[in-house]
């Protein structure tokens, strides 16, 4: 599946980040560390062809003031998605706070968060919406 970024929305991009996730789960299976299952990722969406940056630094706004804290979410893909890796033995909310809230501070309005550390990967990803 290649990605056509003037006919098809996030859906289709979000589909093929799954995708990848999926190959690398399949490859490694659970019980990994974050870091591991973030950089065979990458390596997955570089074959995909898809733009990424990696720990992008955001920096914190308070009532206009710059703060001295940055967040890092793992993965934003085409500047549309943000993807957050966990290897946990189950998501919490403030997993999806976290996302969300870096979300909220990038204005990107589509997020996946991942969790490597199950048997089947499908149950252990949630997408997300602002």
């Amino acid at each position: 599946m290649t990605y056509d970024k003037e006919t098809e929305g996030k859906d289709q991009l979000t589909e093929m980040i799954i995708g990848a996730a999926i190959e690398v789960h399949r490859v490694l299976g659970p019980g990994l560390l974050e870091s591991t299952y973030e950089q065979c990722l990458c390596w997955e969406l570089r074959d995909a062809r898809l733009k990424f940056n990696r720990q992008v630094m955001i920096p914190l706004v308070y009532k206009g003031n710059s703060v001295a804290a940055v967040y890092r979410p793992d993965l934003v893909v085409d500047d549309k998605v943000m993807v957050e890796i966990k290897a946990v033995d189950r998501l919490a909310s403030v997993h999806e706070s976290q996302l969300l809230t870096y979300m909220r501070h990038t204005n990107i309005r589509t997020g996946l968060l991942i969790n490597f550390n199950c048997p089947r990967l499908v149950d252990g990803i949630k997408r997300l919406s602002l």
